[in-house]
């Protein structure tokens, strides 16, 4: 009797994952728009989807995730312009994640937050990936929400996101005012602070360090390896939001373990 049950809850498992995987792809279409419209200050709402090079409406069959992009042979149907890998490729991810947030967490409201909270951080890391900008509005709207979800929903609690923001951001902002005197050029933006203070508002204030961290970490070897094989100059900036994205990530997903393995290792 407890196998067949046990067999019965994993089948209805399965078949939620199969639910999350199309809404994680369509909320990764909706993602391509923001990535694109935001940094161009443009509505995310209107108009409907469109080609950017020769500006027509794209159907709904033809503006179906990943499939659409593999059935139209990468090619717009209108003006055979090439369409960027970059829209599978951010529909994947947000899919991909969706998966990864609910098999963690549950299926709770805990993980509708964290899938949230996952796409907002997938749409920070492309823009500034291209534009070396966070766009306020996602930052600061996602603090108070974050907030808001720690009071009523997410299990860390008001005060530790309360902390999370403040020691987030105001290691950042610290730095932010130091780099100057230290390495004779200014060394972060304030779009990295209020992204960091954000995370702390959803994750607390110890993943917001282990993010800081990783960030820094990872951030350092990407930089020296770029100098190293000569794809960017000393003295030219690389965007340190999608450090603090991957950083974030990995905290929410594996941050007790690595706690564990942490002391572990040095105990």
């Amino acid at each position: 009797m407890f196998g067949q049950s046990q067999d019965a809850d994993m089948t209805d498992t399965w078949w939620l994952y199969l639910w999350v995987v199309p809404v994680g792809l369509v909320v990764g279409s909706f993602l391509n728009v923001c990535v694109f419209r935001l940094p161009a200050g443009q509505s995310i709402i209107t108009p409907r989807s469109q080609c950017p090079t020769c500006h027509k409406p794209i159907a709904w069959f033809d503006n179906i995730p990943v499939l659409s992009y593999i059935w139209l042979g990468r090619r717009c149907r209108q003006c055979q312009a090439s369409i960027s890998l970059r829209y599978p490729i951010i529909e994947l991810m947000n899919g991909l994640g969706y998966v990864g947030v609910f098999a963690t967490f549950g299926w709770t409201l805990t993980a509708g937050v964290y899938a949230i909270f996952f796409s907002a951080l997938l749409v920070v890391a492309w823009i500034d990936f291209d534009h070396l900008i966070i766009p306020d509005v996602i930052s600061l709207p996602g603090i108070v929400i974050g907030l808001v979800a720690a009071a009523t929903v997410l299990p860390i609690g008001l005060v530790n996101a309360v902390i999370g923001v403040l020691l987030g951001g105001g290691i950042l902002w610290a730095l932010a005012i130091l780099s100057p005197y230290m390495f004779g050029k200014e060394g972060l933006g304030g779009g990295d602070i209020k992204l960091l203070a954000m995370i702390g508002a959803f994750m607390g204030w110890q993943p917001v360090l282990l993010t800081l961290m990783l960030a820094s970490v990872f951030g350092a070897v990407v930089g020296i390896a770029l100098l190293v094989f000569k794809v960017m100059e000393r003295g030219h900036y690389i965007p340190f939001g999608p450090f603090l994205v991957f950083g974030a990530l990995v905290s929410l997903f594996f941050h007790d373990d690595l706690v564990q393995w942490y002391f572990k290792a040095m105990w």
